[in-house]
């Protein structure tokens, strides 16, 4: 028998346009030391590259997420892949809704072709792997049988690393506009939605519960990145590798209503949110998920602690980040 080597191929669903992945994000902030130290105790790889940094996962080439330094903290662009035979195809649909396709900006090295969304966030649509699983992320509970301890002392335990970026959540001025637009021009779905206030939207071609997702605010801006971290044991190691370095501020340990992942969220320096996150629903490349729409109550955290009162507060519109 002829042995079956090299990568599998990734899902996709046919006869269908869409974006397969988030690839990746960039955001502006005032110190870029503060930013290194912050992501540095997340557990990310950060480098430095060219004037910025590069957030990068340990074991991987793909930079998730870039950072400039600028006089406040800002969600500056996204960029979302799609396989190559899609590319044309998406530039010409997003061109016949009347979307003035931009060059890339000032000293942005892209092959893509890029425009503003309804709000003035800059989208960058662009050829690139795609990063959002073919099929459920595995997870552990970290149980043992009997006579054996799971728990390492805490002196001896490992260093927290995220697996991957799970999702972004941004404020946006118009829920239902957002769902409109990215539905139209990149082909994303809704997963579920409580009315005006949030939305989460997945991939076609295979991707978990929601790989971007809306909540209201009188502006654009990033409310949190999300992380997979493999078992609520990294979830719960991470708090607390993020306390012992002075970032105590957040929410969690809970889990999450829509999208059913446990969270732990650390507040960063500009009032925004990095979540280590685990088990989130995942949504095949041929599976229709029936999308709901559910009352405040049943759509946050199924457990967990209380929220903070400001924890969706769009601090970029106030220019205090």
């Amino acid at each position: 028998m002829t042995a079956i080597t090299g990568k599998v191929a990734p899902t996709k669903r046919p006869g269908e346009l869409g974006i397969h992945s988030m690839d990746t994000f960039n955001l502006t902030v005032p110190d870029l030391t503060v930013a290194d130290n912050f992501y540095r105790a997340f557990g990310l790889d950060v480098r430095e590259e060219g004037e910025g940094l590069g957030l990068y996962t340990f074991g991987s080439d793909h930079r998730w997420m870039s950072i400039a330094e600028a006089g406040k903290k800002k969600l500056n662009h996204l960029s979302f892949g799609v396989f190559e035979e899609d590319f044309e195809p998406m530039r010409r649909r997003i061109e016949e809704q009347g979307v003035r396709l931009l060059d890339a900006p000032r000293g942005v090295e892209s092959n893509g072709f890029w425009f503003f969304d309804p709000f003035g966030v800059l989208v960058e649509v662009k050829v690139a792997e795609k990063t959002s699983p073919n099929e459920k992320m595995p997870f552990s509970l970290g149980s043992t049988p009997g006579g054996v301890a799971a728990a390492p002392q805490r002196s001896k335990a490992s260093a927290v690393r995220p697996k991957r970026l799970a999702h972004v959540l941004l404020f946006t001025p118009d829920v239902q506009k957002a769902i409109d637009f990215y539905s139209r021009a990149l082909g994303l779905r809704l997963s579920d939605r409580s009315g005006d206030g949030i939305c989460f939207m997945h991939g076609i071609h295979g991707s978990d519960h929601h790989l971007v997702a809306f909540a209201k605010s009188s502006a654009p801006g990033l409310h949190h990145c999300s992380w997979d971290m493999g078992g609520i044991n990294e979830i719960g190691k991470g708090a607390m590798q993020m306390a012992d370095k002075g970032f105590t501020r957040g929410w969690g340990m809970g889990r999450h209503v829509l999208g059913s992942n446990y969270f732990h969220y650390v507040r960063d320096p500009w009032g925004s949110y990095s979540e280590y996150s685990a088990d989130i629903d995942y949504i095949p490349v041929d599976h229709d998920w029936e999308a709901g729409d559910y009352p405040a109550e049943d759509s946050i955290y199924l457990w967990g602690p209380e929220m903070p009162s400001d924890f969706v507060h769009n601090y970029e519109a106030d220019g205090d980040a």
